[in-house]
């Protein structure tokens, strides 16, 4: 099961990454088009396109990343504060009631939007180049499908956590370390946990 877990996190993971690099194309885009406008006197048209599709990619790929790393915003005072079984069966319910429900309705609708941008092969109406959004629009089911099989994963990782009172290991990536020094904390009180 462990290798199941690693692999979706993996994948979401290398996902995460991949899409990471629409920051360094936005970056430099915008330096572009900032330099162009006020340096040069002569705007892109599609600077402002780019910029809201790179942003989007990146909101939207990068959610099964963060999930995966455990990295959501959540109001853990409490929840931290809690035993690890009564913490994984929040978070089982939290899963089953909101995270996978609006997974399926991304995959879902997502799907039903995607396919008829690709049918009407889809410009952006509100672009002066009328740029093409069927490929952006496609992102919306597939960051849906990473979502919920990630969801899959963090409820799998519940439910073992729930039968024996320990979080299953991750695969961790690049953190923060504030991040790092109160994951060493939280494995050290484990440990004694588990020694009592």
């Amino acid at each position: 099961m462990t290798k199941i877990l690693h692999f979706i996190d993996s994948l979401s993971a290398w996902t995460g990454r991949a899409f990471s690099w629409c920051i360094v194309v936005l970056t430099f885009s915008t330096c572009y088009e900032v330099f162009v406008r006020y340096v040069l006197n002569s705007p892109t048209v599609w600077a402002f396109d780019m910029s809201i599709q790179m942003y989007g990619a990146l909101f939207m790929m990068s959610g099964a990343y963060a999930l995966s790393q455990d990295a959501h915003v959540r109001g853990d005072v409490i929840y931290r504060l809690m035993p690890n079984k009564v913490q994984a069966s929040i978070d089982l319910v939290l899963y089953t009631l909101f995270l996978a429900p609006g997974a399926i309705a991304l995959i879902y609708y997502g799907y039903g939007f995607a396919s008829d941008s690709w049918f009407y092969k889809e410009v952006s109406w509100f672009s002066p180049s009328r740029i093409q959004i069927y490929f952006f629009k496609t992102l919306i089911p597939i960051s849906g499908t990473l979502v919920l099989l990630q969801g899959i994963a963090e409820g799998i990782r519940c439910i073992q956590c729930i039968r024996t009172g320990v979080w299953p290991e991750r695969l961790h990536d690049v953190q923060e370390t504030e991040t790092m020094l109160l994951h060493e904390k939280e494995d050290l009180h484990n440990i004694e946990r588990a020694m009592k």
